[in-house]
């Protein structure tokens, strides 16, 4: 099916509002031994949390948040590898489970402010498009695969996801790793997007044109 794609803007953002919850807060804020965390007002977690992490070296610091958040997946040499890696390396663009890539980048950004820039700054870009089919009155809700593959006539070929993965964005198989890359895809019209992802996988450079057409075929699962 032919659709129509406008790109309607591209910001680059250095933290994603509502990642980290009340809950996340107060847990976190146990961690690092400030007491009585959950009788804190709610509107001052954030800057209580900041205050409590910069008495801690930071590496300890990103030791403790990566436990909090990762433990399930991470063993604790793992952790205590990235936990130095932080400090010199945009580790959440360059590890290389993808899955992991968003929470990286979300501990990344606690951690940058909490040190006012010790930690390298990582980006996140919030993308604002439109996809809207040719041949149909009734648009479905496409998937962060669809969508990938929807945006590869407007990207250049500099691009980080058609280097990295030209067959699952040019041919009609599976690519399962869009969810990964995708870090929050969401529409109220099935029409209207709004993406999250990395900066490392899509930014304003990335895109050759804001109008363009693309072309979904259907999946064909391998055998």
């Amino acid at each position: 099916m032919n659709y129509q794609i406008i790109i309607k803007s591209v910001n680059n953002v250095n933290e994603i509002e509502g990642y980290w919850s009340d809950e996340d807060f107060i847990q976190l804020l146990e961690k690092f031994n400030y007491p009585d965390a959950s009788s804190a007002e709610k509107k001052n977690l954030p800057e209580l949390l900041w205050m409590a992490i910069s008495d801690y070296e930071p590496n300890e610091a990103a030791e403790i948040v990566l436990t909090y958040k990762l433990s399930e997946v991470l063993n604790e040499g793992q952790i205590q590898q990235i936990s130095h890696n932080m400090l010199i390396d945009k580790v959440c663009e360059e590890y290389p489970e993808i899955s992991m890539q968003g929470t990286l980048y979300h501990i990344n950004q606690l951690l940058f402010k909490a040190y006012n820039g010790k930690f390298p700054n990582a980006k996140a870009s919030v993308i604002a498009f439109s996809m809207k089919p040719f041949e149909s009155e009734e648009e479905e809700k496409l998937t962060a695969e669809n969508v990938l593959k929807l945006l590869n006539n407007g990207l250049s070929d500099r691009n980080l996801i058609k280097r990295l993965f030209d067959d699952q964005m040019t041919q009609n198989i599976p690519f399962p790793e869009a969810e990964d890359i995708v870090w929050e895809l969401t529409t109220l019209d099935n029409v209207n997007y709004n993406l999250v992802t990395s900066e490392n996988w899509l930014n304003k450079e990335d895109f050759l044109a804001s109008e363009f057409e693309g072309v979904l075929e259907e999946i064909v699962e391998e055998l």
